[in-house]
């Protein structure tokens, strides 16, 4: 994991296994079953990194052979929100890591002409300001989405924020930067640029009709 250059707190991964798994679900061979149980593999291993630097506390146990100090997670306990619908691709790798998270979830679309974010859906844990929070969604292109869900987190009372995603391009980090500079982020990979149309480029296509198989 490296940081993004002149941004301390924007990460993009280098872990070998990430990297061949995003080249595998670039390919537009790459059929939806296996699409599908890909980037949730993916998005356990982003969230393994993600979580590097959670804070750990002693507590005093008892072995087969004796008691001793062991460590757990310190403070606050997690939430995974995926942003509607693809970041539901991302949820059951990370909970597979992390299988006391719950769950929430924000609808955003993308409106085809303006590319702003339009939301039609919001449904978070009762106790969501007093947790860690991990926003998902597999792409961060104009960053549009992804600002206006940190957004509504925060209006919400959450505090401790972070975002991961599988594929970044340039345009979406310096908008997150700029609109949220106190989120962590965490990408699997950054791409070049955004084409005419908000993709990435080279990316992978829609990510939504990938994997859930439609068009």
């Amino acid at each position: 994991m490296k940081q993004y250059p002149g941004i301390d707190n924007i990460y993009v991964m280098d872990h070998p296994l990430i990297q061949h798994k995003i080249g595998y679900i670039r390919r537009k061979e790459t059929g939806t079953k296996d699409f599908r149980q890909t980037i949730g593999e993916i998005a356990m291993l982003i969230c393994y990194e993600a979580t590097r630097n959670l804070e750990l506390s002693d507590v005093q146990i008892e072995t087969p052979i004796c008691k001793t100090t062991a460590k757990e997670l310190k403070g606050k306990k997690m939430a995974i929100v995926p942003i509607l619908r693809a970041g539901l691709g991302m949820v059951d790798g990370m909970l597979s890591l992390i299988p006391v998270a719950k769950v929430g979830h924000i609808g955003l679309y993308r409106d085809p002409e303006t590319l702003k974010p339009v939301e039609y859906y919001c449904k978070l844990p009762e106790d969501c300001a007093n947790r860690e929070v991990f926003v998902v969604d597999p792409m961060l292109a104009t960053g549009g989405s992804s600002c206006a869900a940190i957004t509504m987190l925060k209006e919400k009372g959450c505090k401790n924020i972070h975002f991961m995603c599988i594929i970044g391009a340039p345009e979406g980090v310096a908008e997150m930067h700029k609109a949220h500079p106190d989120v962590d982020v965490y990408i699997g990979a950054l791409d070049e640029k955004l084409n005419d149309h908000g993709y990435i480029v080279p990316g992978l296509g829609d990510a939504g009709d990938r994997i859930f198989g439609t068009k």
